[in-house]
């Protein structure tokens, strides 16, 4: 069943269509949520409320592109509104335009697997972290994030770039921790 014939049959309300759909992006969607929240139950929470939405709005779809990055939008939105409303979140996501260190272009070598830079990500703190994927992984341009979060663009690129370095820094570490595991030596 292609995606044209499963969101007629989720119009229609038929559940074993939406269970398919559901089934077809929850894992990936999950992961796109975990991104962006600081445990995996916020994570479900975040994923739940999000099909809610798509469910709910499925019909808004216009097959103008592919249905898996029109939910990956409504995972995103649902998450970063969720960071916004959840007092747990809200003392930590904050967004200041002071100025800003010089950030190293320099490339580290790294031995890391995608994994453990993933968990570096979710180490950031939530405004470092919540920028870093719209910027990174989602490919969200800075006045467009800037747009989202009512922030400043300038903020958005010194948030970017503060994350990026607390991520090389701590890739730096990892690396050479990694090495010296490895060889032995320090």
């Amino acid at each position: 069943m292609g995606d044209h014939e499963l969101i007629k049959d989720c119009l229609k309300g038929k559940q074993a269509a939406q269970k398919k759909l559901y089934a077809q992006y929850a894992e990936t969607m999950l992961g796109v949520c975990y991104r962006y929240t600081k445990s995996i139950a916020d994570a479900e929470d975040v994923l739940q409320e999000s099909f809610i939405k798509v469910f709910k709005n499925l019909h808004q779809f216009k097959f103008e592109g592919e249905l898996g990055a029109w939910i990956r939008r409504i995972m995103v939105n649902t998450a970063i509104n969720f960071l916004k409303s959840n007092s747990r979140y809200q003392s930590e996501l904050s967004f200041t335009d002071t100025s800003l260190h010089p950030v190293s272009t320099d490339n580290p070598i790294v031995l890391l697997q995608a994994k453990d830079i993933a968990e570096l990500i979710r180490q950031l703190p939530p405004g470092y972290q919540t920028i870093f994927n719209l910027h990174a992984v989602e490919g969200y341009t800075h006045v467009e994030i800037g747009k989202i979060l009512g922030i400043n663009e300038g903020t958005s690129r010194s948030q970017y770039a503060r994350a990026r370095t607390l991520l090389i820094s701590w890739m730096k570490k990892n690396s050479s921790d990694t090495k010296t595991e490895l060889y032995g030596r320090s």
